[in-house]
């Protein structure tokens, strides 16, 4: 290993912040701070699962960041994938200026198709950027190095600090044969583990998986088989990012004579940029609308879809419904689910491959057939991976903590001291000095929950959201006078979701009795208070509702002054 050229006295440590991806597979999003100005590595969204009631996506809290909002440098994005990017149009409304944002030209085509709906935002500068390109964006000057994943164009970035080298893998896997003939580059890797890596920030989604991750190449021949043995129509779910899988999909179909029909808006979307910045190779004019279908045999189309995960809405949930606008999947026909299950989503998965078996189709999954390859390197290839680079520091990230711990194992394991390896969480921050790392103070941060146009619903209304769905909600009008400080009219009890309708009449009104009760034992002063009579009438009706059926409803008092 090379030796180190320190060039610091004059300059702080350089800082690293997490802000989201550390225990969890998503929110991606990084900051590294030199000489007072912030670079930030990716800006990506997690998607809810059905505890996030209401939700539609997570965001990191980037609140601290805004306070340093002029300090904000650039940004630097490693792959076009939402868990990674989705989060953009937030983040640059939220700072209200334009931003300098890096990125490989796919990367940013996506970005630019996000960002058409959210016209009144700050328009970035988008600068492409090429493996192995080398950009001086003072006081930043970082390599961008080739990686393979489920999405083309994906990078790595080397940062050379004062205080030393950085590496930030991205999303990676060791595929060496892969669709596009860019796999990840290992000579260039090496070439930095041999300058010196002072701390690798890299990937451990499948750090738990033993072995290698196959290629890519081997899903392709198994569609391929699939696809010719079919009888009726065929339908593959995928995610709409991942363009090698899709290009299979459609080589497979063409050698049968089959016409594509791209179903869900992000497909099509998603499908045109590829086609158009030649990452995808199809004939275009063969590609079926989905409102021409019916012009067709079934025998002739194959169907390419989102909804692989289940998505209650998604074009395959529907068609597994039957409430389809266009396309209709019955029996002899195909599903093959082309894509991971990712933790949370299994029993919408599930759901959606029971309705399509009752509808008489064939679904084939990953749990049943080799349709599907990991795009993150797995334990072996992290070995390899380790001792090519050879950092002094490595902190695992993108990962659950399970991940995570056995990534920092296979860190130990290659030769990197016990000490040296740090397990970190969102919040996290640590400090690069001399070729050194040290913990330091974390940063404030926690999960944004946005729900339509409503901007970080927050735990206590999702906590508030669970309870009426488990226990109900119960609605009390009361009436008071506080001029004459007492109950005036009768006070209404209401119910949804605690009893059965048909069963309410009786237990409603002993309620009303209980409420009643507890007015009555007020003292007259008491009434003059609105919000103390709330709060009686919610203490008397939890008891009641405890006492009565076990339940714990949410209770929502209306007292109105006369």
């Amino acid at each position: 290993m090379m030796a180190r050229l320190r060039t610091s006295d004059e300059h702080p440590p350089v800082r690293v912040s997490f802000l989201g991806g550390l225990g969890e597979i998503g929110r991606n999003m990084a900051t590294v701070e030199v000489d007072g100005r912030i670079a930030i590595i990716d800006v990506g969204v997690l998607f809810p699962d059905a505890e996030h009631l209401g939700v539609d996506l997570i965001l990191p809290d980037w609140g601290w960041l805004l306070q340093r909002a002029d300090d904000v440098h650039c940004v630097l994005l490693t792959h076009g994938h939402l868990d990674h990017i989705g989060a953009l149009p937030y983040l640059l409304r939220d700072l209200d200026r334009s931003l300098t944002i890096y990125g490989t030209r796919l990367t940013i085509a996506f970005c630019e198709a996000i960002l058409e709906e959210w016209p009144d935002l700050p328009a970035p500068e988008f600068a492409e950027v090429e493996p192995g390109d080398v950009v001086d964006d003072d006081p930043f000057t970082f390599e961008a190095v080739q990686v393979s994943h489920s999405i083309p164009d994906g990078v790595a970035y080397a940062l050379r600090t004062p205080h030393g080298m950085l590496v930030h893998t991205g999303d990676f896997k060791l595929d060496q044969t892969p669709i596009d003939g860019r796999p990840t580059d290992l000579a260039h890797f090496a070439r930095l583990g041999d300058e010196g890596v002072d701390l690798l920030l890299a990937d451990s989604t499948g750090a738990e998986s033993p072995g290698h991750v196959p290629p890519e190449r081997t899903v392709g021949e198994h569609i391929r088989q699939l696809v010719t043995e079919a009888t009726g129509l065929i339908v593959v779910a995928s995610f709409a990012s991942h363009v090698h899988r899709i290009q299979q999909v459609l080589d497979a179909a063409i050698a049968v004579g089959r016409r594509p029909v791209f179903v869900g808006r992000s497909m099509v979307r998603n499908m045109a940029i590829a086609e158009e910045l030649g990452y995808l190779d199809f004939d275009a004019s063969r590609a079926v609308d989905p409102s021409e279908v019916d012009r067709y045999d079934r025998r002739e189309l194959i169907v390419v879809s989102t909804g692989s995960q289940g998505e209650p809405f998604s074009a395959l949930s529907l068609m597994a419904a039957g409430d389809h606008r266009t396309l209709e999947v019955g029996e002899g026909d195909l599903v093959i689910l082309a894509s991971s299950l990712i933790p949370g989503n299994e029993q919408a998965v599930f759901r959606s491959i029971n309705n399509l078996s009752r509808r008489g189709c064939t679904v084939v999954h990953g749990g049943v057939a080799p349709v599907h390859v990991s795009g993150h390197a797995s334990r072996d290839d992290l070995i390899l991976f380790h001792n090519i680079l050879e950092p002094e520091y490595v902190i695992p990230v993108h990962g659950e903590h399970r991940h995570l711990r056995a990534h920092a194992d296979i860190a130990t394991l290659t030769g990197c001291p016990e000490g040296h390896v740090l397990i970190c969480e969102d919040g996290s921050s640590v400090l690069l000095e001399d070729g050194r790392v040290r913990v330091t103070e974390d940063v404030p941060t926690s999960h944004v929950y946005i729900d339509g146009l409503l901007d970080d619903v927050g735990p206590a209304l999702l906590r508030d959201r669970r309870r009426i769905g488990e226990d109900g909600i119960c609605v009390c009008l009361v009436t008071i006078d506080t001029h004459a400080r007492e109950q005036v009219g009768d006070t209404i009890v209401t119910q949804k979701g605690v009893v059965f309708e048909e069963d309410a009449a009786d237990i409603l009104e002993a309620a009303k009795k209980a409420v009643d009760r507890e007015l009555d034992g007020l003292a007259p002063e008491t009434f003059e208070d609105l919000q103390a009579v709330q709060r009686r009438v919610v203490q008397a009706l939890g008891r009641f509702w405890r006492s009565e059926t076990g339940r714990r409803p949410f209770i929502l008092p209306v007292v109105q002054d006369l």
